[in-house]
């Protein structure tokens, strides 16, 4: 039985009793992988990376990193970034089987191809000794939307304001439930997560992380993934419409608005899970202190408010957050 941060599945930490809560997960670094400060957070994401591609150094093969990080974690599940094409689906096949035999560990796949992700299912679940992994998909496209109803577990996507998160959840639903699977796909969204006693404080040191950005490695990032999102056909690709200071954050992190007070932050998150998001991937910076502080702060009152009946009526929660997200949702 894998264990997360000191606790079994069979009898998991306090804050992870509800089957009904959303979840949450972070991006994986080596040196935060046996901190069990961050209770509470099931999830982890190794990030898909070519070596210095867009120009940023330190970039390496997340499944190898995830495969390293499975002997000195403690949690279940981590999340493999992968891309059709580089990999071919038999070997990632084994990649992602292997660590069941040397770890207790689990490791979840993030590809985007709906070919590439049938195959793998397909060579997984053959024979007597079948896996079963989750697929975690990203992309907001009409193909990707198509991929997520027909074939993913689980539809993940960038940071968007709650009139994008609407449209991509009831639609993919819509096609899901075409070929009955609407109860089979699950969302997950990205969200940079910052906690200070005021919104104001919040407010400044949003405006620091973002003024103190790389300008360059920004802008080489932004022609390389824009390209993605302008050439679909409905150009609704993800990144198709990001700013300089989305992009500070590669995956639009910044427009979830899970910046503010404790109390302000998990009244964003209820609201996301009432409009059907199961998941959030946080993003931090300086990862060590407030990943803690989201822990320590933000989780356990999100957790009792669920426990109180929240996350359920999107109009309720809409009213609760103010006027950030009323040019989006009306009034």
């Amino acid at each position: 039985m894998a264990e997360i941060n000191g606790f079994t599945e069979a009898n998991p930490h306090e804050l992870n009793t509800d089957p009904n809560r959303v979840l949450f997960a972070y991006v994986e670094h080596v040196h935060l992988s046996s901190n069990v400060k961050y209770a509470g957070v099931e999830h982890a994401l190794t990030q898909i990376h070519f070596t210095a591609s867009y120009g940023v150094p330190k970039q390496h093969e997340s499944v190898s990193f995830s495969q390293a990080l499975l002997h000195h974690a403690k949690r279940s599940k981590f999340i493999a970034a992968l891309l059709p094409g580089p990999w071919n689906p038999s070997v990632v096949a084994k990649q992602i089987a292997s660590p069941d035999n040397y770890t207790n560990g689990h490791i979840a796949c993030y590809r985007r191809s709906n070919e590439s992700i049938r195959s793998l299912k397909g060579i997984w679940t053959a024979g007597e000794e079948g896996f079963s992994f989750e697929i975690f998909q990203g992309g907001s496209s009409d193909d990707a939307r198509n991929n997520g109803a027909e074939v993913s577990d689980w539809y993940f996507m960038n940071g968007n304001d709650l009139y994008g998160f609407r449209d991509q959840i009831q639609d993919v639903k819509a096609r899901a439930k075409k070929i009955r699977r609407e109860n089979k796909v699950r969302f997950a969204v990205n969200g940079f997560v910052l906690v200070r006693d005021t919104e104001e404080d919040a407010g400044h040191v949003l405006q620091e992380i973002q003024g103190k950005a790389d300008q360059e490695a920004v802008d080489a990032f932004r022609d390389a993934v824009q390209q993605a999102g302008v050439s679909t056909s409905n150009k609704t690709g993800m990144w198709a419409d990001s700013k300089f200071e989305d992009l500070v954050q590669y995956n639009d992190g910044f427009k979830t608005k899970l910046i503010g007070t404790k109390e302000q932050i998990a009244d964003r998150i209820l609201l996301l899970k009432a409009l059907g998001v199961n998941l959030v991937l946080t993003a931090f910076l300086p990862y060590d202190e407030e990943i803690e502080r989201f822990g320590k702060d933000v989780l356990p009152w999100v957790r009792k408010l669920e426990g109180g009946g929240r996350g359920r009526n999107v109009e309720d929660e809409s009213n609760r957050t103010g006027d950030v997200y009323r040019k989006k949702i009306g009034n």
